[in-house]
């Protein structure tokens, strides 16, 4: 009798169920709005008018700071969440989304998904602040991409900690801040300057000063853990 036939999908659903759900939460949150102003954009309701709609009242709009009118009650504070559930397009979601399914399940697994929960939206508030104190632009903010910075900040605050703790190299941290630098260098010219990279920076040190307050502790990987000095002492 042959063996069951395995569907090449397997791995994929497994993988694909095992999604941690504050992962999906976040998902859904950022994906319906893109749908909903998406089928605006194509004429399928609404009217283009919708996206311009959306950006004017969840946008992130330091002139609001200022002496801008906002359109309702407390939009100067709002902004500060609401910037990071818009995008601009399919494709500014697509690549977000995909960061945030490939790199956040890494985090839920050390910290849990409440707290990563509370680290992604000290991200989301400390992306805003940052584009907030540095910008000078008029335009609107938006997508999640400060608070998945404060994510890869919070993940190279902790590997700073359990490698500084097991007295292991410190290079993998350097070279990864050094990518994100060239990173967003690249992305700065392929975008004729309209990179919002004070929101990168803001949500990245918002996300390492989280890190700290949400697990303090050190935890070397196996094989790495601080090896007694052995002094020549007897007790």
């Amino acid at each position: 009798m042959p063996p069951p036939r395995t569907s090449r999908l397997a791995p994929l659903r497994g993988w694909l169920a095992g999604m941690p759900w504050v992962i999906w939460a976040i998902v859904a949150a950022c994906l319906l709005p893109e749908l909903v102003l998406a089928g605006a954009d194509l004429g399928l309701w609404g009217g283009a008018e919708w996206r311009r709609a959306a950006y004017a009242w969840g946008g992130f709009w330091p002139g609001l700071l200022g002496d801008w009118r906002p359109n309702f009650p407390f939009q100067a504070w709002v902004m500060f969440a609401s910037y990071g559930f818009l995008h601009g397009g399919l494709a500014h979601l697509v690549v977000n989304m995909m960061t945030l399914i490939s790199f956040g399940p890494v985090l839920v697994d050390r910290v849990g998904a409440g707290r990563f929960a509370a680290l992604y939206a000290a991200s989301l508030v400390g992306g805003a602040a940052g584009y907030a104190l540095l910008s000078e632009g008029l335009r609107p903010m938006v997508g999640a991409s400060g608070a998945l910075f404060g994510l890869v900040g919070a993940f190279m605050a902790w590997e700073y900690a359990d490698r500084f703790a097991a007295r292991a190299g410190l290079w993998p941290v350097a070279r990864m801040a050094a990518i994100l630098v060239v990173l967003n260098l690249v992305l700065w010219w392929a975008m004729a300057g309209q990179l919002a990279w004070e929101t990168h920076l803001g949500g990245f040190v918002a996300g390492w000063m989280a890190a700290f307050l949400l697990d303090p502790r050190a935890r070397p990987a196996p094989g790495e853990e601080p090896v007694e000095e052995d002094t020549g002492e007897s007790t």
